[in-house]
């Protein structure tokens, strides 16, 4: 495979280029809807993959799915092709690997509950301070007590134990409200009915199947089938955030390379902003800021380039400006501040070419040597080599069957964590209190019969006491007999005697 230096987006009067080597200084892609921010997008990862760069895209509309067939023979796709001085111009497919949260268009993306910590998950259920708090306090037992936390059947048995445990939780880590854990269990059934019980499992997303290249070199384009996923935007937004976290956090550091080891596209940008709070804000701009240095580009796309937060926008580098469009003040200020981004071009004034560009036209700079950014120029955007449009579902369902992650990732597995654990602790407790119980039972009937016992010998002892005779009743007896045998005895001398006198 040739060496690719830089990727030709278009041409001017001259080509546009971005260079390799700065294309993990990050970018943006912004325009209003129509004017060919997808085709764009789809360019790019298509150059990015003939160079060897892995290719991460969310597929919001469904368009992007035909990067991995060729594309048909269009007159207006060659006309542009020989406008802008393309000569090498045709079809190609690019290898494509889809994937899908809802394991649906591609092959399941699964996370664990442990991966996706609780200041994301906090996030993703709107929770508010102290419901945070709770939340964070169920990891710390989690991770005192040995308890891994996979799916959200996990988390549910680990808030239940955190219940019935919280006044003895409350004393060593403040008060936990029985408010809070069931506002908490209340949000995970949203979750669920939103479909986030199919993303928390196993088997987890093995980040170094993105970053796959084919055998003759070309880079995979890793295509998300986005478009149920952008129906619960708080879920899109933020599995984005934590893949980009967890490419911050496995990937080693190796500063500038020759070409980038991956580079992602956020398509729908502004969801990943809206409404969120300050930790998270700092969060997506350390993530920004630092992952260029692991060989990570990340690209924005977006209609209004003011979604992007100033501290996440002055780190993007390389820009591709579609046409916006100036009907009030407030776009009028949008295209203003837009066209300030640029470095100007002495040529034009890019606060009017901004609202004049056609589509597949946009206003590019990328940067130089040296990271200089390029003076601004109108650009005619190279058309596409893949198919425009999406692919007919026996296509997808074809190269998905092909692929070699769906024997790795179709079928979840459940292996024994938090939710298994607990209900072996709650089974033995219950059969420890049963036994108790039992125990407790056989001793209260043994101490009955004791007592029984003891009672019935009280009574005995009363009925034999009854049939002797008193102290004054034995002395009445023996004063009876005593008397008696005298009498006897005095009869019997007296007849004796008599006898013996009248001899």
């Amino acid at each position: 495979m040739t060496e690719i230096a830089s990727l030709f987006l278009g041409a001017s009067d001259k080509p546009v280029t971005l260079a390799l080597k700065y294309a993990n200084r990050h970018g943006l892609i912004s325009g209003a809807t129509g004017t060919g921010k997808t085709v764009t997008l789809q360019i790019m990862a298509e150059a990015f993959s003939r160079a060897g760069v892995p290719v991460f895209v969310a597929d919001v509309k469904g368009d992007l799915s035909g990067i991995a067939a060729e594309g048909a023979d269009k007159a207006f796709l060659t006309k542009r092709a020989d406008t802008i001085g393309l000569d090498d111009y045709g079809p190609e497919a690019m290898p494509t690997t889809f994937w899908d949260l809802h394991g649906k268009k591609g092959h399941p993306i699964r996370a664990t509950i442990t991966e996706m910590g609780p200041l994301l998950l906090s996030q993703l259920m709107d929770l508010n301070d102290t419901q945070e708090g709770v939340l964070t306090l169920a990891f710390r037992v989690a991770d005192e007590e040995g308890l891994p936390l996979l799916d959200l059947k996990d988390l549910r048995a680990l808030l239940v134990h955190i219940g019935e445990r919280r006044k003895e939780l409350s004393l060593t880590y403040g008060n936990v409200s029985p408010a809070s854990v069931a506002a908490i269990q209340r949000r995970l059934l949203q979750l669920e009915d939103q479909g986030a019980a199919k993303f928390f499992g196993e088997p987890k997303l093995d980040l170094s199947d993105f970053l796959r290249t084919t055998p003759d070199g070309r880079g995979i384009v890793n295509i998300l089938a986005a478009d149920k996923l952008m129906m619960t935007p708080k879920l899109y937004a933020t599995f984005l955030l934590w893949l980009l976290s967890e490419l911050f956090e496995e990937l080693p550091e190796i500063g500038d390379p020759e070409k980038p080891v991956l580079v992602f596209f956020f398509d729908e940008a502004h969801l990943l902003f809206d409404d969120a709070p300050k930790a998270l804000l700092e969060r997506i701009e350390q993530v920004v800021r630092l992952i260029r240095s692991k060989g990570v580009g990340v690209y924005f796309a977006t209609q209004n380039p003011m979604d992007v937060p100033d501290s996440v926008s002055s780190q993007l580098a390389n820009r591709v400006q579609h046409a916006l469009r100036a009907f009030t003040p407030k776009e009028r200020r949008v295209v203003k501040t837009a066209a300030e981004t640029f470095r100007a071009n002495p040529a034009f004034d890019a606060v009017e070419v901004i609202t004049q560009l056609g589509v597949g036209e946009a206003l590019v700079s990328t940067l130089l040597k040296k990271g200089v950014p390029s003076v601004v120029e109108r650009t005619l955007i190279r058309p596409p080599s893949s198919r425009l449009g999406p692919l007919k579902r026996a296509e997808r369902l074809a190269i998905m069957g092909d692929s070699p992650m769906a024997d790795k990732y179709d079928d979840a597995v459940d292996r024994d964590s938090a939710y298994e654990i607990l209900a072996d602790r709650a089974e033995e407790a219950a059969r420890e209190a049963e036994e108790a119980e039992e125990r407790a039972a056989r001793e209260k009937e043994r101490a009955r019969r004791r007592s029984s016992s003891t009672r019935s010998r009280r009574s005995t002892g009363t009925r034999r006491r009854s049939r002797r005779m008193s102290s004054a009743e034995k002395a009445t007896n023996q004063a009876i007999r005593t008397g008696t045998r005298t009498l006897v005895r005095e009869l019997v001398r007296g007849l004796l005697g008599g006898l013996t006198r009248r001899r």
